[in-house]
């Protein structure tokens, strides 16, 4: 391998790291932007509520000492 041109080499391998971090920055940007699904009829979006319990179903606390 000639050395001489190794300055050049390490130029070219940094600017395609930093484009590829670049790129996938962009697509987590871009993807992350969609919150609600696109597949999701009309109808769906309207005021349907759903209740969701939280309450804990603990019965017993064991002591392992």
């Amino acid at each position: 391998m000639i050395y001489g041109n190794v300055p050049m080499m390490i130029f070219i391998l940094a600017a395609g790291y930093l484009f590829t971090v670049y790129l996938l920055l962009a697509l987590a940007k871009r993807t992350g932007k969609s919150t609600t699904p696109t597949n999701v009829p009309s109808a769906a979006k309207g005021n349907h509520k759903q209740e969701l319990s939280v309450a804990p179903k603990v019965t017993e606390a064991v002591n392992s000492q």
